[in-house]
């Protein structure tokens, strides 16, 4: 037993009640508070196992019943959880999904994990958010804790969701506790994983941060706590705008570095070699995702309210999303180098998704190239072993197997995504031109097959 724990029995011995705070703080600590998790994608489901890993009981929200019901059955539908993973957690009874949200009056603890997109003019989404709060509110109950992971901008947690709780008469810090904890699931990574991560809370209260910041001990070695939820938010924020420039500025410099004549992604890895002030960042054919394509607008969007103009958040995006049409120019021109048109040409796209090891196709700027060389007249064909099939243009195309037929056949190969179960090799020895916008065929033997890098 630990020594809150011996404190408290002591202390409840001699008649003493204690507060919320410290009832919660034992419960957590105990492994016996009750955890729930709205949203069981990506950022949700690998929280809720490693909740269930150390032997909390948590209920995973999802108001996709279909994808309820696959959960129940112990089928993952994220990287990051492996079905076995999952269906242990459902035998031993730590793990349930279920879409009914009176589930919530019994929690003690209420993680958010709703998706944050961005509508068509590049404004802050948070409806799914709110809508969550708004069922959290109905079942609220003094003594629980309540954390929103889902990115948002600077603001959201004590200007939109404490009011919400304030109405009900609750004190946050007192009655109920209120915190941020910005989510940084990457899918796929196998070195950073949940666990790996440190994780940055900020409570509307020093009592809702403690709270918040020994929860997430209880699954990580190193929690950093900040002053408000507002700094929370902002770092969550500054992180992928700090991604995003410094794409942008990897995707400029191979452009300079073409008109130079100069493989860009060799100056990179040569300007590596300094042990001190860089960081390396590589060019590709756009970004992708659930967070550098959105997240920096929504710190942008919430400047315009202090009448400040961000600079290089929207010039970061116009390069960034300029890449795509500059990758079909580079079919193009390969093509024309050979004295084949593009028009009826037979180009084999490799990887649909955004990013290598995975199967996510959220904002992917391979189905935009895709899209604009069909447009174009190309006859296309992809492959990705992650994703079986796509819709283009209302048309549904299904992935290819890779083989020697399928290689030589095609006018050009085009990989976007640079996934690691792929026999590049293969793609050398088979195919006459490959237009490599992801550096995959570095250190490959590439024998007849010409080789584009982006």
């Amino acid at each position: 037993m630990n020594t809150l724990n011996l404190v408290l029995r002591e202390k409840q011995y001699s008649g003493y009640q204690p507060d919320h705070e410290t009832q919660l703080s034992e419960r957590i600590a105990d492994h016996t508070a009750r955890i729930t998790v709205v949203g069981q994608g990506y950022v949700g489901l690998p929280l809720a196992v490693e909740f269930c890993r150390v032997g909390f009981k948590v209920i995973g929200i999802d108001i996709d019943k279909d994808r309820v019901k696959r959960l129940n059955r112990g089928e993952s539908l994220t990287p990051d959880v492996s079905h076995e993973s999952l269906l242990e957690m459902r035998n031993t009874g730590h793990y349930e999904a279920s879409w009914d949200f009176s589930v919530l009056q019994n929690s003690d603890v209420i993680l958010i994990c709703v998706p944050t997109p961005l509508r068509k003019s590049k404004d802050p989404d948070i409806s799914y958010v709110l809508d969550t709060v708004e069922k959290v509110v109905k079942y609220l109950r003094p003594g629980q804790l309540i954390i929103l992971e889902s990115t948002t901008y600077p603001g959201t947690t004590e200007e939109l969701l404490l009011p919400l709780f304030q109405a009900k008469a609750y004190s946050a810090g007192d009655d109920v506790f209120l915190a941020f904890s910005p989510e940084r699931i990457d899918p796929g990574n196998t070195q950073f994983m949940v666990k790996d991560i440190p994780k940055v809370t900020g409570g509307v209260s020093p009592a809702c941060t403690r709270l918040a910041a020994l929860l997430y001990r209880q699954i990580v070695s190193k929690v950093v706590e900040v002053s408000s939820p507002r700094v929370a938010e902002l770092a969550k924020l500054y992180e992928n705008v700090f991604r995003s420039v410094n794409i942008a500025l990897a995707n400029e410099f191979s452009l300079m570095c073409r008109q130079l004549g100069v493989n860009s992604r060799e100056v990179i890895d040569a300007a590596a070699s300094k042990p001190f002030g860089f960081m390396p960042f590589y060019p590709g054919p756009g970004i992708g995702g659930h967070c550098i394509p959105i997240d920096p607008a929504y710190l942008a969007w919430k400047m315009k309210f202090s009448n400040y103009q961000a600079r290089f958040i929207p010039l970061a995006e116009e390069i960034n999303q300029s890449m795509p049409g500059h990758v079909v120019d580079l079919v193009s021109d390969a093509l024309n180098e050979r004295k084949l048109c593009l028009n009826g040409a037979k180009v084999l796209a490799i990887g649909a998704a955004y990013k290598r090891g995975v199967g996510d196709t959220r904002e992917s700027p391979a189905l935009q190239i895709m899209a604009s060389l069909l447009r174009l007249g190309v006859q296309l064909s992809y492959a990705d072993p992650y994703v079986p099939e796509i819709v283009l243009d209302g048309k549904t195309y299904q992935s290819e197997q890779l083989d020697a037929a399928v290689l030589k056949a095609s006018d050009c190969v085009l990989i976007l995504t640079d996934h690691d179960n792929l026999n590049y090799q293969d793609m050398a020895t088979h195919a006459s031109l490959i237009v490599d916008t992801r550096g995959a065929m570095r250190g490959i033997e590439t024998g007849s097959a010409q080789i584009v890098n982006l």
